[in-house]
């Protein structure tokens, strides 16, 4: 928190501000916690006495980032992450708020782990930390949660983390309930029948480092069974982290037929290619893998398509999709070793601010008003 009350002007900063579709070279004027203007000149025309200034040149001002697919340690595992080091790395990159998956021991799956977050995050992080509940108890796949009660208790959406419902009973059920308590339910699109046991993405550079291979399809079917139980029940529906350019045509299909679904993509799937594992990276094993940059480039064009307001307007959020390894031994593992750990890791505060400048100078809406629309 801070201390020092002094007037703060960040001057000949590269100013974002999507809410007012501005980017332009600017200063910002801060007085008492609280920005009193924003313009160019403000330097120049005088500022208060004891104003701390501070020179941005070359540097980015912009709204607070929101990371809506956030894997936190907290709870059951804080010896690797807290929330207030999560909060602490998250800050340092201009994220301001988290949203935590519930893949944590316990899963939030209850009120009372629900109300446990809430109130730790709350004494502890420096940023805004919100919770996403288990959309099926203990992240199983078979029994729903209390929809009403979790969303009542705090928790922002639903999911079962980076597993999916293979069940469609059960998602069936679950798009049901929550169309009646106006709750968002997001699920990560991968049906783990079609991944087996592929660590990267199937094709030509699968087969020259002789490993198995994740299709495509392993997402694209998965998405379609959802988006017809959408059609079905009038059910409120994000889909966690799309990687391809089927999935995208899935989307389009959906948003034409005037579903209320939307879709994220991971900061990796936008910057990276299956070539990038190069000489079996095991901590660019991903879920969903790494496409053909062929797939990559669709993802981001849909992704620009949104900054610029042109149509079809597929992609809404951009995701740091950042995750710890529960210790060294699995980001230590060959490629394709079952216990090799699946996600992006690494320093979690050089991730965090490496990414921001991609987030914030390429993709500003959907880093920082977009998740919010939705939550």
């Amino acid at each position: 928190m801070l201390t020092d009350r002094r007037p703060i002007l960040l001057a000949n900063a590269r100013v974002i501000d999507p809410s007012r579709d501005f980017d332009g070279p600017g200063d910002v004027l801060i007085a008492d916690g609280v920005i009193r203007d924003n313009k160019r000149g403000i330097g120049a025309a005088g500022v208060p006495e004891g104003t701390d200034i501070v020179n941005c040149a070359g540097k980015i001002v912009a709204p607070g980032l929101v990371d809506m697919r956030a894997f936190v340690g907290e709870p059951g595992a804080s010896h690797r992450e807290t929330f207030a080091s999560a909060s602490q790395a998250a800050a340092t990159g201009g994220i301001t708020t988290i949203v935590c998956q519930p893949s944590t021991s316990p899963v939030i799956d209850n009120s009372a782990t629900v109300d446990f977050v809430l109130r730790r995050a709350r004494d502890t992080a420096i940023v805004n930390i919100h919770p996403m509940a288990a959309l099926t108890k203990g992240l199983l796949g078979q029994e729903m949660t209390e929809i009403g009660l979790l969303k009542a208790a705090g928790a922002v959406a639903f999911t079962d983390g980076d597993k999916s419902v293979t069940n469609a009973q059960v998602m069936r059920r679950a798009l049901t309930y929550a169309r009646d308590f106006d709750a968002l339910i997001v699920h990560h699109t991968e049906d783990p029948h079609l991944v087996g046991e592929g660590v990267m993405n199937e094709g030509e550079f699968a087969t020259r480092l002789g490993l198995i291979g994740i299709p495509n399809a392993a997402e694209a079917v998965m998405l379609e069974r959802d988006m017809r139980l959408v059609a079905l029940t009038g059910g409120r529906y994000h889909a966690g982290s799309l990687s391809c350019a089927e999935s995208l045509e899935i989307l389009k299909r959906a948003r034409d037929a005037g579903l209320d679904v939307s879709a994220s993509v991971s900061i990796n799937h936008v910057t990276l290619n299956e070539n990038d594992i190069g000489p079996y990276r095991t901590f660019l094993k991903l879920s969903p893998p790494l496409r053909k940059d062929a797939d990559r480039q669709a993802v981001a064009a849909a992704l620009a398509m949104r900054e610029q307001g042109a149509e079809p307007d597929l992609l809404d959020r951009l995701a740091a999709d950042e995750r710890l390894p529960l210790d060294r031994a699995a980001l230590d593992a060959a490629l394709a070793d079952k216990k090799a750990f699946t996600g992006a890791a690494g320093d979690q505060v050089d991730e965090v601010v490496a990414m921001v400048d991609t987030l914030v100078s390429r993709y500003p809406d959907a880093a920082k008003y977009a998740p919010g629309a939705i939550l």
